[in-house]
């Protein structure tokens, strides 16, 4: 981050100097009072389980000067040394003062969201614009309304470029954050069934992520899967924007024509600008066709070569959990842990229904789809059936997956169900023989990576 004035700060989250010296200058923004220091600003965000502003003093003690905190908070410094600001809800100043920091770069922005694969399709345009770009992206889940803001405040002047991945699983979530962005390019992957129990439909969550375009005018381009069921009607609307969309349909701007795929790779042919192109990929999974398709879209909206996006997506690497293929003692682990979602489930599932080998499914619950759960959970075991030899079933809604694969024909003898991990875990020895091919996939809480961890030992 580079340096902000308490007057920048004051401004930029509309606040009040209650004390100190707006001259002053702050080297960065923290939440977290054990990473606050001398020359830091602590701002005092109430999250679910924890009120920053009870934090105040660690932050003091720790050699922080500068303090942002809601004005209801009456909490009183003993120390007169301090800049003080108070506004009236910190977390929407959070994003202010992130919004007026981002301003100061005159780069282009990229914001991507979607249902499912958003993370590797960041990952993946990252690796693609690299290779010309100076390019900052969030991390880890850093993509709501709080890691949205922490990200932009790691902008510098060598940055060219940034790529910011937007979630959400209500409505207005992802308009807030694209009026902080104010992305130039959009992405949308997919439209899926992921947080369907607080949007009720899939036309809510088309709905929902569009608010991507927010502010978008003829000068934005929205980038997506012209394929999607749901996607594809944007098609037909009339746009403010300029619309490209890439898939496995001719009728979209890019498009693959063909594509082999290996144990940790990819190959396919997609037709670009009028020429037949062949790219690679160090990794699997029909679906990350898709995710490679709009990086080449971003690149060449950015004005890239070809030749150079080639040469960032032969270097692609997807963030931890996601497609990690382990190979341990006789067996290879496909760690797919980090989330999951029915369109994710079925997407893994692909993969590991290429091996030769024994095919063992460790699938956990799929959350947030409220009353869909069930018909979700099914989805996944009538598709588990042709790709699959032994299914195992780890937590409360899970074992639809192995109902609905048993009552489409699937050997009940080859299906295992545990309410936890830990009883899973007990019973792996049993199950697990010699040269088998493992998934484990789950949404986020139910914590697989355990599993992973315990077949890894």
């Amino acid at each position: 981050m580079e340096s902000l004035s308490i007057k920048e700060l004051v401004v930029a989250s509309n606040g009040t100097l209650v004390n100190g010296n707006e001259l002053d200058e702050i080297k960065k923004i923290v939440i977290d009072s054990r990473a606050a220091n001398e020359g830091d600003a602590f701002i005092a965000i109430i999250g679910e389980n924890l009120d920053g502003h009870k934090f105040i003093q660690s932050a003091l003690e720790n050699g922080c000067k500068t303090f942002i905190k809601n004005k209801s908070n009456g909490i009183k410094f003993e120390s007169s040394d301090i800049n003080l600001i108070e506004v009236d809800d910190t977390t929407k100043a959070l994003g202010d003062i992130a919004k007026f920091y981002k301003e100061k770069f005159n780069i282009p922005y990229i914001g991507v969201t979607g249902s499912v694969g958003k993370t590797t399709t960041k990952d993946m345009i990252y690796s693609a614009i690299s290779t010309k770009f100076n390019t900052l992206k969030n991390e880890g889940n850093f993509n709501n309304h709080i890691g949205v803001p922490l990200t932009l405040f790691n902008l510098n002047s060598n940055h060219e470029c940034a790529i910011i991945e937007m979630g959400m699983s209500h409505f207005n979530e992802i308009e807030y954050l694209a009026n902080i962005v104010n992305p130039k390019i959009g992405v949308i992957s997919n439209i899926g069934l992921s947080h369907i129990e607080n949007l009720g439909s899939q036309e809510g969550i088309l709905k929902a992520k569009l608010e991507i375009t927010s502010n978008f005018d003829k000068s934005n381009i929205l980038i997506i899967n012209g394929d999607d069921e749901y996607l594809k009607k944007v098609c037909n609307d009339e746009l403010g924007y300029e619309l490209k969309t890439f898939g496995f349909n001719k009728n979209n701007d890019i498009y693959c024509l063909d594509y082999s795929i290996g144990e940790e790779s990819l190959n396919f042919k997609c037709f670009i600008n009028g020429k037949e192109e062949e790219i690679f990929i160090p990794t699997v999974g029909k679906h990350n066709i898709y995710n490679a398709m709009a990086s080449i879209l971003v690149g060449v909206s950015l004005g890239m070569n070809l030749s150079d996006i080639k040469v960032g997506l032969k270097n692609f690497k997807a963030s931890k959990m996601r497609l990690d293929i382990i190979k341990k003692d006789g067996i290879t682990i496909i760690n797919d842990a980090y989330n999951a979602s029915p369109d994710s489930m079925k997407a893994a599932l692909d993969i590991l229904g290429r091996y030769k080998n024994r095919r063992v499914a460790i699938l956990g619950d799929m959350f947030e789809m409220g009353e869909h759960s069930e018909y979700g959970h099914r989805l996944v075991g009538g598709y588990a059936i042709d790709n699959v030899d032994v299914l195992v079933t780890i937590g409360e809604n899970s074992r639809h997956i192995g109902d609905e694969a048993n009552k489409l024909g699937f050997n009940k003898l080859n299906i295992h169900h545990f309410s936890n991990k830990e009883t899973a875990i007990k019973k792996l020895n049993d199950i697990i023989v010699k040269d088998d091919v493992i998934l484990v996939k789950a949404s986020r809480g139910m914590q697989l990576e355990n599993i992973v961890q315990y077949l890894n030992r």
